[in-house]
C-alpha cells in the first residue's frame, strides 16, 4: 500500500472487458462469488450494471476506515487478517440470495454454462420471467449472460491449458470456432490464440490476492 492509495474499486460481473490502469500499485484483490458479493456490497449487483465503481461509494466511512487500517499495517498477513475479519462481520449482517437463485447459479456453474433458461426456471418452479427478474437483481446479470460468462471462463481455462480452439469449441458447446472466436474477442479483447498464450503472473510483493469464497467467472 502506498502512503496515498488510490480509492478502492469494485468491478461487477460483466459481459465486457473492464480496464484499470495504475502505476506502482500494491493492493489486496478480492474475487467474490455472486453470493458473497450480494451479501457484502450493500447494493443489488444489478444496480452496478457491469460498471467499475468506487468502493467508498458503496461502503462510505467503513471503506475509508478499513483502507486506512490496511495502509497502516506493516505486514501482508496483518492486512489479510484485517480484511478477512471485516468481511466476516459485514457478511454476517448482509442479505442472502434466495435458495432458488442460489440453486440456479450452482446449476449454471456445475454444467459449465451449457443450460437452457426454460429448464432452469422449471427446476425451481418459477416462470421464465420471474427467474429472469430475481436472478438479475441478485446476480447482476441475466441467466443467459451468466451462462455465457461461465462457459467462456471454462473455455478460456482450456485454451490456456493448451487445448486447440477447435477442441475447445466442441467441448464447451460453441457452434463452431467462429462462435468461440467472437466470444473470446468480446469478453477478453483478444483472439483465442492470444488468450492461449496468457499465463498467470507469478506472485510478488506488489500485487497480492485474497480470495473470498472462491472466484467469479
Amino acid at each position: 500500500m502506498s502512503p496515498s492509495p488510490e480509492p478502492s474499486l469494485v468491478a461487477s460481473l460483466s459481459p465486457g472487458l473492464p480496464r484499470i490502469r495504475g502505476r506502482d500499485v500494491e493492493c489486496v484483490e478480492m474475487c467474490l462469488t455472486p453470493g458473497a458479493a450480494y451479501a457484502l456490497l450493500g447494493v443489488s449487483p444489478h444496480e452496478l450494471e457491469g460498471a467499475v465503481v468506487g468502493l467508498e461509494d458503496l461502503w462510505g466511512r467503513q471503506e475509508r476506515q478499513l483502507r486506512e487500517r490496511v495502509v497502516a499495517a506493516t505486514t501482508w498477513q496483518e492486512r489479510f487478517t484485517l480484511v478477512s475479519e471485516f468481511l466476516v462481520r459485514r457478511a454476517a449482517r448482509g442479505p442472502s440470495m434466495t435458495p432458488e437463485v442460489a440453486h440456479v447459479w450452482d446449476t449454471i456453474v456445475a454444467q459449465g454454462g451449457r443450460v437452457r433458461v426454460d429448464a432452469l426456471a422449471a427446476s425451481c418452479g418459477w416462470s421464465r420471467k420471474r427467474l429472469w427478474s430475481r436472478f438479475s437483481a441478485q446476480i447482476g446479470l441475466t441467466p443467459k449472460r451468466a451462462a455465457m460468462l461461465v462457459r467462456f471462463d471454462r473455455a478460456a481455462r482450456a485454451l490456456r491449458g493448451g487445448a486447440s480452439a477447435a477442441d475447445v469449441a466442441l467441448a464447451h458447446g460453441y457452434a463452431d470456432q467462429s462462435h468461440l472466436h467472437r466470444d473470446v474477442l468480446a469478453f477478453a479483447g483478444c483472439t483465442p490464440s492470444a488468450l492461449a498464450g496468457v499465463r498467470p503472473a507469478p506472485p510478488d510483493t506488489t500485487a497480492t490476492h485474497a480470495d473470498q469464497e472462491g472466484s467469479h467467472p
